[in-house]
């Protein structure tokens, strides 16, 4: 008979356990993404956070919201997610120094903040989950820099740097990454833009001016992501520059990947977002547990995990973009961009 009762207590322990893991995993989690700029977060990265968290919590409500470059809007989506009962909350900032208080507010009371693709040095959030923005500025600059060594422009030649938005602390490592990469390259800046936003328009307006102001000095240019590079093309083709100087990139993005098969984009980095869009849920499964996420290195004093990313151009877009899945020939290669992606062995 005891051991009747015995079995039967032991049954129903693990059923209270069981019961109390199920809560521990229901909850829910914010997204919050900060612009429209770049079409990456609602093809990627959103996409990515939320098959991810189907995945692991599949009782969880995720909410998603874009601020659309606003950072008034940014802080009342925020303010709405805490009302709607987000335990954690994955925030992109649309301004970094202004998501300080954004983070104060919510660990104040008892909820997780995982900063996401753009840090927040003030206040360090519950986790930092980003490609090496640093590391992705070094790299397009060390890349176009070695092209231009190879193609035989002189030391002292000028370049262009169009750098990201003022207010992104990640825009602010890209353009640390660049100015490293180019104080080794023996080339000179002619001239620097903080892009607005990251808004291509404010870009293409400002490579209109100096296309103007210096002309034909312009040997290359290194744009923080693809967006401000495709405003600086799009400058150079409507001034009638032929050929285009070679112009960097940064998140593959349909419309990049398509200007490098024509040649008028030299590089972009292929950062698939999927990546860290499921890190960040798998934190924020973590968090919801009251587990904590292991750091794999620091940033600005918050645990981070910095995913390292790979350059992508003609010579190898087959084999980091095409052949790994990361988009199709049928998503590419249409139109005008069919017979280059035959000359580069894309389709056949």
């Amino acid at each position: 008979m005891r051991k009747h009762t015995l079995r039967a207590a032991v049954s129903a322990l693990g059923l209270l356990v069981g019961s109390a893991a199920m809560a521990q995993t229901s909850g829910t989690v914010a997204f919050l993404m900060p612009d429209q700029g770049s079409t990456r977060y609602e093809e990627h990265d959103y996409p990515g956070f939320k098959a991810e968290m189907a995945k692991l919590c599949p009782d969880c409500t995720v909410i998603y919201q874009n601020a659309n470059a606003d950072m008034s809007l940014q802080q009342q989506q925020f303010n709405s997610a805490i009302t709607q009962g987000a335990k954690v909350i994955v925030l992109d900032p649309v301004d970094s120094a202004a998501a300080s208080a954004l983070v104060t507010m919510a660990q104040s009371q008892g909820i997780k903040v995982i900063a996401y693709d753009r840090p927040i040095p003030d206040t360090p959030p519950d986790y930092y989950v980003s490609f090496d923005n640093e590391g992705i500025g070094y790299a397009i600059s060390r890349s176009l820099v070695d092209h231009m060594k190879a193609e035989g422009i002189p030391e002292g030649s000028g370049v262009l740097q169009i750098n990201g938005s003022p207010t992104d602390a990640a825009a602010g490592l890209i353009r640390d990454g660049i100015h490293r990469g180019l104080a080794e390259s023996g080339y000179k800046t002619l001239a620097e833009f903080d892009t607005p936003d990251w808004k291509p328009s404010e870009a293409q307006e400002w490579a209109a001016g100096q296309v103007t102001r210096f002309g034909a000095e312009i040997k290359g240019v290194v744009a923080a992501n693809d967006g401000t590079g495709g405003g600086a093309i799009a400058a150079f083709k409507a001034a009638g520059v032929d050929p285009v100087p070679p112009v960097t990139g940064n998140d593959a993005v349909i419309a990049a990947l398509q200007l490098i098969i024509s040649g008028d984009q030299y590089n972009t980095i292929s950062k698939p977002s999927e990546i860290v869009a499921a890190a960040a849920a798998k934190v924020a499964v973590q968090l919801l547990k009251g587990e904590t996420p292991e750091a794999k290195t620091k940033l600005y004093n918050a645990p981070s995990e910095l995913f390292v990313p790979a350059v992508v151009t003609a010579e190898n877009i087959k084999a980091e973009i095409f052949d790994k899945g990361i988009q199709t020939p049928e998503e590419v290669c249409t139109g005008e961009y069919a017979e280059g992606c035959k000359a580069l062995g894309i389709t056949k």
